[in-house]
């Protein structure tokens, strides 16, 4: 019987790829906002299963969680990111950054963790650069980020028998990115960015690390490849 591993946002860019690199060794549930959004990624992977669940309701996450006795591995891969100077950002998407980027993550974990315990299970924290470093127009993003550092070194000392793993890419040839490079006025790139394979495939390392060590913190930053 293989291990189960849940991956969130797992319906396209990092989390597609994430869910790719696993399935060979994993059941995979994956996580996604609604059946739709995951239907190409669980056509690609017959053996998985589609796990929708809009992550900021609270009761459909307690909801969807109930049943699941153990769980190896708990990817948090989904997130948002709105990026803007302080000046123009609002109440509402300093909310919304901190709702899906933060709290979801705390909630699912905390209701994940007899699931966890009972499989002395891996919870791997998708963060990111800015979460090392802010830079101007990154600010509630980075806090967010900030903010999911803490929690992981907050989890690694409350749940001992669980291996937590940050893992701090930079920017990422994604749809996501695609969005941050538009609003920054200038001309997309893929070449300047890491591949969402190579951050899966650390993703997996990371996991089959030997039992004797815990990854705690991965950092990858791109190397400009030619066009």
């Amino acid at each position: 019987m293989q291990p189960t591993a849940l991956v969130t946002g797992a319906g396209r860019g990092l989390g597609a790829a994430i869910a790719r690199a696993l399935a060979p060794t994993h059941d995979l549930l994956l996580g996604g906002r609604s059946a739709a959004s995951l239907r190409d990624i669980a056509a690609e992977l017959p053996g998985a299963t589609p796990w929708p669940v809009e992550l900021t309701d609270a009761g459909a996450v307690a909801a969807a969680t109930a049943d699941l006795e153990r769980l190896e591995v708990l990817v948090h891969n989904a997130g948002v990111a709105d990026i803007g100077p302080i000046a123009d950002s609002t109440p509402a998407q300093w909310r919304n950054t901190m709702e899906v980027n933060i709290i979801a993550v705390a909630e699912l974990t905390r209701l994940l963790l007899p699931a966890l315990r009972a499989a002395n299970g891996h919870v791997v924290l998708i963060n990111s650069g800015a979460g090392m470093r802010a830079n101007a127009g990154w600010a509630s993003y980075a806090a967010s980020k900030f903010a999911l550092r803490a929690f992981a070194d907050a989890l690694r000392l409350e749940e001992p028998r669980l291996r937590v793993t940050s893992i701090f890419p930079g920017r990422i040839d994604t749809d996501m990115q695609r969005d941050i490079i538009a609003g920054e006025n200038r001309p997309y790139r893929a070449a300047e960015f890491l591949t969402p394979e190579t951050v899966a495939r650390t993703v997996r390392q990371a996991i089959e690390t030997p039992g004797d060590a815990h990854p705690t913190d991965v950092v990858l930053r791109p190397i400009p490849r030619p066009e």
